[in-house]
């Protein structure tokens, strides 16, 4: 690990994870790493997406975390 990375350890809901996979395993190289990374940077850089994010709820249930 470099100094440019940090290592976090998050819960994600299962089902949308499986999904995520499912989607992954035929169609795309897209791995988790890398869309968390695209997608913090478009929160960060993006006032329409960072709205999307903060107004999605579908499908998102309370756990032990805040999802």
């Amino acid at each position: 690990m470099t100094d440019k990375t940090k290592l976090t350890s998050v819960k994600v809901l299962k089902n949308l994870y499986d999904n995520f996979k499912i989607i992954n395993v035929s169609n795309t190289d897209m791995s988790l790493q890398r869309l968390t990374n695209r997608a913090i940077h478009l929160y960060l850089n993006d006032s329409e997406f960072r709205k999307k994010i903060d107004t999605n709820d579908k499908l998102l249930t309370q756990s032990g975390s805040n999802f």
